[in-house]
């Protein structure tokens, strides 16, 4: 493994990031100041033309939220399209073909939490005051609301998209029925906060990161943790499974990244890094895995606030 390129991302702190459909645009979520350029496509160079290209260069911005970014997600089968959340109220879809927002939903709170169900029809939204609002993709409102009696960190839908998972800041899992949200289980992940949450793309395991810096790896069948991954110090941020679902990335600020085999455990890499860690996204079609950093007192450039974008990954043949 190699680091394939860097970028600077934004002159503030990419916080969240993702690959779109085919892997052809990687785009971080940036926590940027009030009326900023919101997050700006970087194309990959290795699914460019020019395949010798020896860094990411920014293809658009996103203008429009009032607040910060705080998270965005891809949609699951259109490469054109992506959804951000923010903390101005509001969540925004994008269409990268003409950089515009196509649709703005009002929300009660400030978001800090989004994803989009696997078939492409909801978008699930979470605030600052523990409130999930599920929205519809094509009429742009609000199907179901459910307000939660404990602190709601990363939401996520499994593969089958049947079932819906929460982390909560009492280290549990809290799984809902899908579309009814009726509960189905509980369960005790961790002793701290949980705090983030993958599901493999093979639909076998899924995976959580708590504070108490382990990362746990659950069967997604039978519910029941397989095995803990403990090589970070600091709680964990961030997750990410590789394509073939072979490899699980996660990061903290810890100065370095811990790239493990899923069926066995054992660490197969560890990325160095300058500062912490905020996000790890692999590709989704191949070993290359991107992340972005806080270096404002790294070496990269600190008269900036912070924020660069790397790649670490096999060279494009392998």
């Amino acid at each position: 493994m190699t680091y394939f390129s860097s970028a600077q991302s934004h002159p503030t702190v990419a916080v969240l990031a993702g690959w779109s459909l085919q892997g052809q645009r990687w785009l971080p979520a940036l926590a940027c100041l009030t009326r900023q350029p919101l997050p700006q496509a970087l194309p990959c160079p290795c699914c460019s033309r020019a395949r010798t290209a020896s860094s990411l260069v920014k293809e658009n911005n996103y203008r429009g939220h009032g607040d910060s970014v705080d998270q965005l997600c891809w949609h699951p089968s259109n490469p054109d399209l992506f959804v951000t959340a923010s903390g101005d109220k509001t969540i925004r879809i994008w269409d990268v073909r003409t950089t515009k927002c196509i649709a703005t939903v009002n929300t009660k709170g400030e978001n800090i939490n989004i994803c989009w169900s696997p078939d492409g029809q909801t978008i699930a939204v979470g605030n600052k005051d523990d409130v999930v609002t599920f929205i519809d993709a094509k009429t742009h409102r609000s199907k179901a609301e459910e307000q939660f009696k404990f602190e709601v960190n990363e939401i996520s839908w499994n593969n089958d998209n049947n079932m819906f998972f929460l982390t909560n800041g009492n280290g549990c899992i809290n799984i809902l029925s899908y579309p009814e949200l009726k509960p189905i289980q509980s369960i005790n992940a961790h002793p701290s906060n949980c705090i983030c949450i993958k599901f493999d793309p093979m639909g076998k395991y899924f995976a959580t990161g708590s504070a108490d810096a382990l990362v746990s790896l659950w069967d997604v069948d039978e519910l029941v943790c397989v095995r803990c991954f403990s090589r970070l110090d600091w709680p964990v941020r961030t997750l990410s499974f590789s394509h073939d679902g072979k490899m699980l990335a996660s990061a903290s600020e810890d100065h370095f990244i811990d790239i493990a085999e899923v069926e066995t455990g054992e660490k197969l890499w560890e990325v160095q890094c300058e500062s912490p860690t905020f996000t790890v996204a692999w590709h989704p079609k191949r070993p290359l895995l991107a992340f972005a950093c806080d270096d404002k007192d790294g070496k990269y450039d600190s008269s900036r606030e912070a924020g660069t974008v790397k790649l670490f990954g096999l060279p494009n043949d392998s």
